[in-house]
């Protein structure tokens, strides 16, 4: 038994690990839905089978016990909504409320623990903790690919108490049916944008794509130490100086796999790390001391464009620049548009989590794509080869 569609959960209390960790602003109310919308086919599935659903999730990083800005009781509401129901809540996610609350559950019921993280236990991966849970339901179903490559007690420990009865839910499937798309025998042209400020976060991820893909575009942040490896002159930009001789092997690597690795030509540059801050437009290789390269350049932008337009396959992990801030947004936006125009003429594309994802929902094209990806940490992983704690403990049965 290894997916939802295979289980029936009539009369079964289903614990389902969700990941919820959804951004609240000062009031408490939800700026971005996405991760909830995601796990809505597998909690209807469970409720139209005649089964209860129990939500466990974790929101934001905790330090010490419980705080009212991770609550997940700020998300009963939403969700009430959602299903056109009384979420039930439970103040902890173990414990005697928490027990007779699941004891109580009437099929086509829900019921909300409060936030996993509250326990220092879950991110430990406490057995104790994960046995505790693991009492409140009759089937375990994860659903959470965020945290897939964590082995928190929610998320891998707890499998074991449930040898025959644990399944993925929509979000875990749909996940790795995508992510083994561009791994196998992806559609060629196949072309990868990696962003995002650090080279050392992606290396593993480029080192693997170097083998799949014909194009690799580097953008944001990263990008200044490859310009400053191929000899160039970067101002004040953002660069991992222990990771020049990094980023000159990965060109190397690049031209002895015929793969067409593109550094942007130009930038926008700024004379300080702000919206507000005088801007420019320099040559990437020329950029003046005390500027700062912060998006991608026009020239860069057309010539990205004109290769991802091309392409039948397209991965994309990481913002071209400091998208959050407008000024230096339009080199991310024009990817997101080329990316867009590529899939409506039959691209796959791939959008890999992470701020990627949150790029992709502010300019509103989340459905004009193929798949935005849930989990950006859990997909770099599972790319990189690792093996995911969360998937390996509903796919062995000695888990």
């Amino acid at each position: 038994m290894r997916t939802i569609d295979e289980y029936n959960f009539a009369g079964k209390k289903a614990l389902v690990r969700v990941d919820f960790n959804v951004p609240l602003d000062a009031e408490y109310r939800i700026t971005d839905d996405t991760r909830i919308r995601a796990a809505v086919p597998t909690i209807q599935k469970i409720l139209a089978d005649g089964g209860a659903v129990i939500l466990m999730s974790h929101l934001g990083r905790p330090k010490n016990g419980p705080e009212e800005k991770y609550s997940l009781k700020h998300l009963v509401s939403r969700l009430s909504q959602e299903f056109n129901t009384n979420v039930l809540f439970a103040e902890d996610c173990v414990g005697p409320q928490a027990a007779q609350l699941a004891q109580e559950l009437k099929p086509g019921e829900i019921l909300l623990l409060e936030n996993l993280r509250f326990h220092k236990a879950e991110e430990k991966g406490d057995a104790d903790f994960a046995k505790e849970l693991a009492t409140l339901g009759d089937v375990y179903v994860n659903d959470a690919f965020g945290t897939a490559h964590r082995e928190h007690a929610s998320t891998a420990v707890i499998a074991r108490y449930f040898p025959k009865d644990k399944v993925m839910g929509y979000v875990m499937n749909a996940e790795l049916e995508n992510a083994r798309r561009v791994l196998g025998n992806a559609e060629r042209p196949y072309t990868a944008i990696m962003g995002g400020a650090k080279i050392s976060d992606k290396i593993l991820i480029i080192e693997k794509l170097m083998d799949r893909v014909d194009n690799l575009l580097i953008g944001g942040g990263m990008s200044y130490t490859f310009v400053k490896a191929d000899g160039g002159e970067i101002g004040s930009s953002l660069v991992e100086e222990d990771k020049i001789d990094l980023a000159k092997r990965l060109i190397g690597m690049a031209r002895e796999k015929g793969v067409n690795l593109m550094i942007p030509v130009d930038s926008v540059v700024a004379d300080a790390f702000s919206n507000e801050a005088n801007i420019d437009t320099s040559l990437s290789h020329h950029i003046k001391p005390l500027w700062m390269g912060l998006d991608i350049g026009p020239t860069a932008r057309e010539m990205y464009a004109d290769v991802i337009r091309n392409s039948k396959t397209i991965l994309w992990n990481g913002p071209m620049g400091v998208f959050e801030m407008s000024n230096f947004s339009v080199g991310t936006e024009a990817v997101a548009d080329a990316v867009v125009d590529a899939t409506r003429m039959g691209a796959y594309s791939l959008i890999g989590g992470g701020d990627s994802a949150a790029a992709v929902n502010k300019f509103g094209y989340a459905d004009k794509v193929s798949y935005v990806s849930t989990g950006g940490g859990a997909l770099l992983e599972y790319m990189e080869g690792k093996t995911l704690p969360g998937v390996a403990a509903i796919e062995r049965d000695d888990y």
